[in-house]
Parts: C-alpha cells; structure tokens; sequence
C-alpha cells in the first residue's frame, strides 16, 4: 500500500522536532506488537477463579508461585485470544469492595470483547448476581456496559458494532472512520463512517475487474415490496 505524501511529511517533522529535543541524539522507537499480559494484585485463590473463570469465563490455564514473592500464587487466566490476564493471590488477603481510584497515573478500566448475541445477555446476567451497571452505552463505533468487579475494578464489556472485510484489522476501519469523522466535522465515529471507511478498505484490498466502482442505482425497475 502506498504511504500519502501527507504522512511522509509528518513523520520528517516530527523527527526533526524529536532531534532538536535530544540535542541531535537519534533516538529509536521500542516497537510493541501486541498486549502480552495484565497482571492484578487479586484477594484469594477462590475469589480470583469464581470471578475470571466462573463469571467472565476465562479457562483457568495454569498456577505456579509469585516468583517475587513466594507467599503468593499466580494464576493465568486466557481471555479468550490466547493473551493472559493474571492475578497475584493471597490467602490472608481480604476482599475489599471499594472502587479503586481514577486519579492520574490510575487504571480507569479493563475492556473485554463479547459478541453480540453475549452482550445481549450481560445486563440480566449481572442482575441474576446482584452486581449494579450501566446498561448499554453506544459509543458509537461500538456498545459497552460498565460494572465492578468482586474488588473494585471497573469492568468494560464491548462488542463491535462492524466486522472488517477480510485480511482487515479492527484498527484499520477505525482509523480510516477517524478520517471520515474529521471530514465530515463529525463529533464522534458514527455508523455511516464505519460503512464507508469499510467501503473504502475493501476497494483498496480487494481487485475487482469492473472499470467503474462507483456507487450505482441498480434498479432499472421498480420491485414489489419484500
């Protein structure tokens, strides 16, 4: 894929600006590919599995000790993509309930993805357990729901409102709906920039042997109604 002119630019500017920062001193950046594992300081054993396996339903993958601190266990937890969510546990440690702060420097919350047809069934699930939330919340680019966990973490479960086309990132949509926001002055991602940053995509990845792309009509005549 071609880079824009634009981009170029941008990035020669800000290496210049980088350079004068650090006195001429060129600096690399430290390339990450990818979350590798979230660690939490978590109550006791029970409490960690009955919550990330028994309620989210995380298969509890594997235990050995806190190689920091051999009074402690560390259960691994998959999330669903083969990355790790993993807790320190503690058997002398008590459950606190109390929301844990939002002040700078703090975790505001975790997301996980759902699908749809689970997103539809978290509110009544979390009811059944007697866990307070906030219902469904349109993002815009996708739905959330909020609620805590067993010791105070705020908990996000999101689900997608857009699947991209294939061989196509979930971020790559995203950015090109940015674009499409920013054009059109939007205030936020909406649906019609999903659509047509997933149009968009799709005739940049995807050959086609028709001369013209363009948007047609379609109907030479009018149809009954379905």
């Amino acid at each position: 894929m071609e880079i824009e002119p634009y981009w170029v630019e941008r990035v020669m500017v800000c290496r210049k600006r980088d350079l004068q920062k650090t006195g001429g001193q060129n600096m690399e950046k430290i390339q990450v590919q990818g979350v590798h594992h979230i660690t939490l300081v978590g109550a006791t054993r029970q409490v960690s599995i009955e919550f990330w396996e028994g309620m989210l339903g995380m298969p509890f993958i594997f235990e050995q000790p806190n190689l920091d601190n051999p009074g402690e266990s560390h259960l691994y937890f998959d999330p669903g993509d083969g990355r790790l969510i993993t807790v320190f546990t503690n058997e002398n440690r008590e459950v606190d309930t109390r929301s844990n702060p939002d002040g700078i420097g703090n975790l505001h919350h975790l997301a996980f993805a759902v699908s749809r047809a689970t997103f539809t069934q978290v509110g009544q699930r979390l009811e059944a357990r007697g866990v307070p939330h906030t219902g469904a919340i349109d993002r815009g680019f996708m739905d959330s729901i909020y609620f805590r966990d067993p010791l105070g973490q705020r908990i996000e479960l999101a689900c997608y409102k857009f699947e991209p086309p294939q061989g196509v990132a979930h971020a790559q949509v995203l950015i090109e709906a940015h674009r499409l926001r920013v054009e059109n002055g939007a205030h936020h991602i909406q649906e019609s920039h999903l659509a047509d940053a997933i149009t968009r995509l799709t005739a940049r990845t995807q050959e086609t042997l028709s001369e013209d792309r363009a948007a047609k009509h379609a109907y030479p005549k009018p149809v009954e109604e379905a």
